[in-house]
């Protein structure tokens, strides 16, 4: 899909900019093919920004500002806001409402589909806020992991059950294959191949009832390859000190980084 950028304006928020309040949007139903859920609860919604923080320094990128509730605190105190919005509707009623921002860039794109990068050009690095939809949050952040050279930060809004299975301890039935890639930074310096470390974590998670060996046998074709030239999923897992018939949820860190590192060799 072709991205429709349209820089409103550049340069920091005036004090005397008007104040926005998303009750001056037509009503909009959440549409569930986007995976909408708008945010109405002006108590959580303070509580983000309070968490958040935006400094007049600072460039902030905004994922699915929906009705704008939380666009309007952030354009008060960031120095720019970049706020991606993918609905048509709800871009065009954005696009209107901010247009006296003087420091608001609205992208109507999806967001899986964004160089993060170069959305926040001139800036180098820029925070992260969003409500992310629920169809594909562990998506967008992926993306954004991927894209972490130029993201100091995020603060972002999940499904419970993401949450947990991003933070649940190895072992636990909960866990998901983002937990494998919460690496501390000694251990991801020494990951050979990160796209490769993925797209394997992604795989072995892919039956999680069944065994890693089972899952790597069974991955995409391009993992297939790799595990083919170093022997076979049973002689690489073997080569990273993984017992075959384990299951990915069991696996620790180091561990996704040995296996990883054994089929890049």
């Amino acid at each position: 899909m072709k991205k429709n950028v349209e820089h409103l304006s550049s340069g920091n928020a005036s004090s005397d900019q008007p104040a926005f309040h998303p009750s001056s949007f037509h009503p909009s139903t959440p549409k569930r093919r986007f995976g909408q859920n708008f945010l109405v609860d002006r108590g959580v919604m303070q509580r983000i920004v309070d968490a958040f923080d935006p400094r007049s320094d600072q460039t902030v990128i905004e994922i699915g500002p929906g009705r704008g509730a939380l666009t309007t605190e952030l354009v008060k105190k960031a120095g720019r806001v970049v706020a991606i919005e993918f609905d048509r509707d709800l871009a065009s009623k954005l696009r209107g409402q901010f247009a006296a921002a003087a420091n608001f860039t609205l992208i109507e794109a999806d967001a899986l589909t964004i160089d993060f990068c170069e959305a926040i050009q001139p800036a180098r690095t820029a925070r992260v806020v969003a409500n992310l939809p629920y169809n594909i949050g562990t998506a967008i952040l992926q993306c954004l992991i991927e894209q972490r050279s130029c993201i100091s930060d995020m603060t972002l809004m999940l499904q419970r059950e993401v949450v947990d299975r991003i933070t649940a301890p190895s072992g636990s039935s909960e866990r998901g294959y983002l937990s494998g890639l919460r690496m501390r930074p000694r251990i991801a310096a020494e990951v050979k191949d990160e796209k490769l470390l993925w797209q394997v974590v992604s795989a072995g998670f892919a039956h999680p009832r069944k065994t890693i060996l089972n899952n790597l046998r069974k991955a995409p074709e391009s993992i297939q390859e790799l595990l083919k030239k170093r022997g076979g999923a049973s002689i690489v897992l073997c080569e990273a000190g993984i017992p075959p018939l384990r299951r990915a949820e069991t696996l620790a860190l180091e561990e996704w980084a040995l296996l990883v590192n054994a089929m890049a060799r």
